[in-house]
């Protein structure tokens, strides 16, 4: 038995794969980046097979080569945006971790973060994998799936284009992760800035006291006990900044000029 596959069908899958592949790379997807080159390959074959009754239908003569590698290019815009603007959502958690660390002292102890192989103080590893288990535990992986299947029923394969649109919503993407860190990182600051004044106070009135050597302890200790205590709220920030970012995105991407 012989298998005939046109060149129309073969360009379809081209363009599909281009946006799922600019899809897997760019969006941020909890240890997706640490897996083989193989691995993501295969992913992004698998997505594309599965995608298949929203392929585009093209003609024989239809497309040129020029034209093919154009519009391929655009596909891979699809996943820069769509990875930039999900990346301004862990990135504010990013942000609060890296504003906490540095007032309590925890960046004076430094690791490598197992998901940027970057070397990142204590509390912004633990941040990176707490936001990572969320992302799973809230089903955002699913949500992005379903975000990529609707935007080839939205736009075909080789029909979109970014827009100033897009682009205006990718920045006020921007604007969200620094209301996220500072939502996030406000009250501890608070609280370390109310013990500095309370030592600076208790070294006016005591100058014999070592000052350094208490400092370090009570500041970790404070802001350690109070992100305990501010932990249910984390996961339920998450879910809203997911639900808001996932909305610009689809206003962003699904709504965007031709």
């Amino acid at each position: 038995m012989t298998v005939q596959i046109s060149f129309a069908t073969i360009y379809a899958f081209l363009l599909v794969l281009a946006r799922v592949m600019g899809f897997i790379v760019f969006v941020p997807i909890p240890g997706l980046r640490n897996l083989p080159e193989s691995a993501r390959i295969l992913l992004g074959l698998i997505l594309t097979v599965a995608l298949f009754p929203v392929w585009p239908n093209l003609g024989p003569n239809e497309v040129s080569i020029g034209q093919l590698l154009r519009w391929a290019f655009m596909e891979a815009g699809f996943g820069l945006m769509a990875g930039l603007a999900l990346s301004f959502l862990t990135e504010g958690f990013q942000l609060a971790a890296q504003s906490i660390g540095l007032q309590a002292g925890y960046s004076y102890a430094s690791t490598i973060d197992p998901s940027s192989e970057a070397d990142s103080s204590v509390l912004q590893v633990l941040t990176t994998l707490a936001v990572n288990l969320l992302i799973f535990s809230i089903g955002l992986d699913h949500r992005l799936i379903r975000l990529l299947a609707a935007s080839f029923e939205r736009f075909p394969a080789g029909q979109w284009s970014p827009s100033l649109q897009s682009m205006d919503g990718i920045m006020h993407l921007g604007g969200g992760m620094l209301s996220t860190g500072l939502r996030l990182a406000f009250p501890v600051v608070a609280l370390l800035l109310v013990i500095d004044i309370s030592l600076g106070l208790l070294g006016r009135v005591q100058q014999q006291l070592q000052l350094l050597s208490l400092a370090f302890p009570a500041k970790m200790a404070a802001a350690a006990l109070l992100l305990a205590v501010l932990s249910p709220v984390i996961p339920r920030l998450l879910q809203s900044s997911s639900t808001h970012t996932l909305a610009a995105l689809e206003r962003v991407i699904l709504g965007g000029a031709r």
